[in-house]
């Protein structure tokens, strides 16, 4: 913290001082009852006592017309702010209302931002401070930070933070509205999902494949396993790579048998959005049957608290995303038009096939994959018109179910009766263990 250590006193309303961390003189100024400092810009005495004048000229002017404000630091009003968003957001959920869902998941996007990136940098800075020079270096820091410039999506949630931030400096009278500085909305344009087509994520399977089959050690064979099952959970379902795939436990898991029919269900608990939308049930494409056929057999002693994507040793890994780096890259599907691929991309390739299929509204596919209608119209726009081929063009070609690779394509076609007694064995288990 500062200290003064120099003072010359102008009058009892007036002085001017020194801070042993600077060579200039501050202004210090007793108006309406109130003291309040400011910068003189001046290192030698005598323009420092001449500025100071005209400083409680100022002061007093603004004093007379009531627009006179003692400002805050903006770590202070920041704080203030996140605390104004708390209380709302607690008070809608202790009323259970949903309507409100929405607003207060944003309030919650808005904590975040300013505790990641505003209280940082400005942190000690005055509210009234904080101008469009100030802004720019903000910027500038942010998108080093980011490593990249921002979206404009991003810049959106930044600029809505921060004017709450404004909007309680003002309220609370610690600066006039004519202060708050416009905030630049220019950000880079949303770009289209990497996604795969159905041949070429056949070409990517294939290609962990080869590399399992040439791994030189047995822990490599078994991530490079492992990243088949987590693929084809990925690109049949829309959960997200990360916190929602690696979270999931054998518990998780549900079936609802027909004879020798099967729908798997998937409950998610955890992930990006869980905490705001509360636990989603994710109905999973039927081809996801023989990775979850092979994995109960290579977890025979399997318990419904068991993570389900874990080596055999039961220990868990982090290599997936370069195992499947290494895999894309070899054969050739590392970029794309709409930018590289990574593991979250089977996602995408998820939310295409299904929006292109038709078979699924917009609706129904954002409750699936935890997301809002406008996200995905946002960034699955391009889709869209694909959706309504035979309406656009007034032929029905048919809608050809696109079949994707599965690890044991034998085990999809056994026959209906062993199929109805596998399922009924998965039943049992299910009863015994608590998983299937």
């Amino acid at each position: 913290m500062s200290k003064q250590v120099e003072r010359h006193d102008i009058s009892d309303e007036l002085y001017v001082y020194k801070q042993d961390n600077s060579e200039r003189w501050y202004a210090r100024i007793k108006v309406a009852g109130k003291w309040h400092s400011k910068a003189t810009k001046q290192k030698e005495k005598e323009k420092a006592i001449g500025m100071a004048y005209r400083i409680q000229i100022e002061y007093q002017f603004m004093a007379d017309r009531n627009q006179l404000v003692s400002s805050k630091r903006f770590r202070d009003v920041a704080e203030k702010a996140i605390n104004t968003m708390a209380d709302i957001i607690k008070k809608d959920k202790d009323k259970d209302k949903d309507k409100d869902k929405d607003k207060n998941h944003k309030f919650t996007t808005y904590i975040q931002v300013l505790r990641k990136y505003h209280i940082p940098f400005f942190d000690r800075t005055f509210i009234t401070s904080i101008n469009n020079e100030k802004l720019r270096d903000f910027d500038e820091w942010r998108e080093k930070l980011l490593g990249r410039k921002p979206a404009k999506s991003t810049l959106l949630n930044h600029n809505a933070a921060l004017q709450l931030v404004f909007k309680e400096a003002v309220d609370c009278k610690w600066m006039l509205a004519a202060q708050v500085p416009s905030l630049s909305t220019k950000g880079v344009e949303s770009q289209r999902r990497a996604h795969f087509s159905p041949e070429e994520y056949d070409k990517a399977f294939d290609a962990v494949y080869q590399l399992e089959q040439n791994s030189r050690k047995e822990k490599t064979r078994q991530i490079r396993e492992l990243l088949m099952d987590y693929m084809e959970f990925a690109v049949n379902t829309g959960i997200r790579p990360g916190t929602e795939m690696e979270s999931l436990t054998w518990g998780d898991i549900h079936i609802d048998t027909n004879e020798h029919n099967i729908i798997f269900y998937i409950t998610v608990t955890k992930g990006k959005t869980v905490k705001h939308t509360g636990v989603r049930e994710v109905v999973c494409r039927d081809e996801i049957f023989s990775s979850v056929q092979e994995l109960r057999e290579r977890f025979p002693n399997r318990k419904p608290s068991d993570k389900l994507f874990r080596l055999v040793d039961g220990s868990e890994t982090n290599e997936l995303g370069k195992a499947f780096d290494k895999a894309i890259k070899a054969a050739g599907l590392k970029s794309s038009p709409h930018g590289v691929r990574t593991l979250y991309s089977l996602r995408h390739t998820y939310i295409t096939w299904q929006l292109i299929s038709g078979n699924v509204s917009m609706e129904v596919l954002a409750k699936q994959c935890g997301t809002s209608i406008a996200m995905i119209e946002q960034h699955y726009s391009h889709v869209t018109p694909k959706m309504y081929s035979k309406e656009l063009s007034g032929v029905d070609l048919g809608k050809a179910k696109s079949k994707v690779k599965t690890k044991r394509t034998s085990g999809v076609k056994q026959n209906e009766a062993r199929l109805t007694e596998l399922f009924k064995e998965w039943q049992v288990s299910y009863k015994q263990r608590g998983c299937i």
